[in-house]
């Protein structure tokens, strides 16, 4: 399932940025499977935590990766992938408040469109193991 998840958010990255952009970068294709990951990961531990704050901490997960990324692409190799130096509020041009608050809207749709889902796929495996289960003791 991991996998799934990480190409989902990997694929998904790269149209948001060709959406926006015209263009992405590998290493955004990487990091953004990188952070659905990481952010599908915190939700299985959090079930019970409120949206919003679900949300928050999926914003916090991908700012430090696009921050630790940013410094590795942009400022130790030069590549140039991108530069938020002109944004207030900015971090070394790798992260700023604006893009963070981007990054906490795309985790509260994230969480919206597939709660439901989850949610389903949960109770259909449950109902799936418990009908191996008592096919087994009859």
């Amino acid at each position: 399932m991991e996998i799934l998840i990480f190409i989902a958010g990997a694929a998904g990255y790269a149209g948001i940025e060709y959406l926006f952009r015209g263009y992405t970068h590998w290493t955004m294709v990487l990091t953004g499977g990188a952070c659905l990951l990481a952010f599908y990961c915190y939700t299985k531990e959090a079930k019970d935590t409120p949206i919003l704050v679900k949300a928050a901490v999926g914003a916090c997960i991908v700012t430090v990766f696009e921050f630790c990324v940013g410094l590795v692409v942009n400022v130790w190799f030069g590549w140039h992938v991108w530069d938020y130096s002109r944004e207030p509020g900015n971090l070394m041009g790798q992260i700023c408040p604006l893009f963070s608050f981007a990054w906490f809207l795309l985790c509260l749709a994230i969480l919206m469109l597939f709660s439901p889902l989850n949610s389903w796929y949960t109770s259909s495996r449950k109902t799936s193991i418990s009908d191996r289960y008592h096919r087994r003791i009859k």
